[in-house]
Formats: structure tokens, sequence, C-alpha cells
């Protein structure tokens, strides 16, 4: 429950200081189940008033919702709407062919399309993120295969988590604290399930902003947050 490289281990949010304990875990398969992670390795270390963060990309992959990209077959219309997706240093996003074809499998063609012509015609006006708030379903939680991902996963893509809620309030019960689900990475961090709302978003992002649990080999997709 070291930092990790380059990571500091506390940060001061609304003039409080929060520690962030990076919890080490091994390589999440689709055979594990997301609750006996959790509660093997971040449970022995939950204290009262904790709230653990758990990376979106854990639970999706114990969901089976991650695939060999060589058993995905992207469509003429994935190859054609991947041209005009911007490319980021920080993650493939629907930036490559495979990555596309789940978001059109997750979210249907139609509303796909509907998206990007929302997107083409806000642009002007300098208006982000409407392809995402129209087409839903987390599909900013789909992301594909990079270097600097861990192994087997350089070579997946995947599907943000089914049922983060429902998740996230599940673990909380189980482990008697608050659980939150983050799609985190060196750009922000987005809430895709949290089991009390009063917990707030704005928290979520603000203590986590610096991606503490790390984007490749770190093997923390786990953090306790503390006060």
């Amino acid at each position: 429950m070291e930092p990790n490289s380059g990571k500091k281990l506390e940060i001061v949010v609304d003039g409080v200081t929060w520690q962030r304990l990076p919890v080490r875990t091994h390589v999440v398969t689709k055979a594990d189940n997301i609750a006996d992670v959790v509660k093997k390795y971040a449970g022995p270390h939950l204290q009262t008033g904790d709230v653990l963060f758990i990376s979106e990309r854990i639970v999706a992959i114990s969901q089976g919702r991650a695939y060999p990209i060589k058993d995905i077959h992207p469509s003429w219309l994935a190859k054609l709407l991947v041209k005009f997706v911007h490319k980021s240093p920080y993650g493939i996003g629907l930036g490559s062919p495979w990555t596309m074809e789940l978001a059109i499998r997750e979210a249907g063609a139609l509303r796909i399309l509907v998206g990007a012509l929302a997107a083409v015609l806000t642009k002007p006006f300098g208006m982000k993120g409407v392809f995402y708030r129209v087409v839903g379903n987390n599909i900013n939680a789909i992301d594909g295969p990079c270097d600097y991902t861990l192994p087997p996963y350089n070579d997946y893509a995947k599907l943000g988590p089914a049922k983060p809620q429902k998740v996230a309030k599940e673990l909380s019960e189980a482990l008697g604290c608050d659980v939150v689900i983050i799609d985190a990475n060196d750009l922000g961090a987005a809430v895709l399930g949290k089991s009390n709302s009063a917990v707030t978003d704005a928290f979520c992002k603000a203590v986590v902003k610096d991606n503490p649990l790390g984007q490749s080999t770190e093997q923390t997709p786990l953090c306790i947050v503390r006060k």
C-alpha cells in the first residue's frame, strides 16, 4: 500500500487531506468473482470511514466484457467511423476499429450515428462530449489495446462494466464501506457507479485526479481512500 511511482499518497480536497492507498492484486480475469477479489485484497485493510475506489477495468473483465482483438471482426461502419475519432495519447477509446465495433454492438448502429451527427453539428460551437452524452451506455468506458496496458490485456478491447451502480452497492454491502467504480486516466476521471449518493462525483474526481491507481503495470486496481 505504498504510492505508485510518480504518485503521491496524500491529496487535499476542499481543505481536507486524504490518503489514497493503492492495493495490489493478481491479474484479474473473467474467471474471477469481483466480490472475492475485493474481499481478499482490500478487505483486511479497510477501516471505518474508508471509501474503496475500484477501477472499472477489473469489474468489466470479471464480467467477461473484455475480448481478444483477434476475435473482434470490425464492420464496415466501424472502419468508417473510426477515421473521424480524435486519437489521444492517454488511451485508445473509440480510436480503433475493434473498440468502435464494440460500441456499435453495445449501443446500436443508429444511436452511434445519431451521436456522431450531433457531435459534428455542435463542434463549431465548442461543445465537447456531445457524442458520449447522446450515445450513453457508458460508451466512454470502452478502451482498446495499448502498449502500456498490463498483459494479456494489451491485446484486448473491452466494454465498460455492466450495471456499475448495482455492482457498487452489492460490493458495499459485502465490505461494509462505501464503494466507487471509477474510470480514471491521466486526463481525468469518470464515476460509473457508487454505493452512496452522499459521496459526490466532484469529490470522487478530485481525490483521484492524478490517477493514483496507475495505468500500466502497477497492478493496483483497488484504492482505499481514507481521511
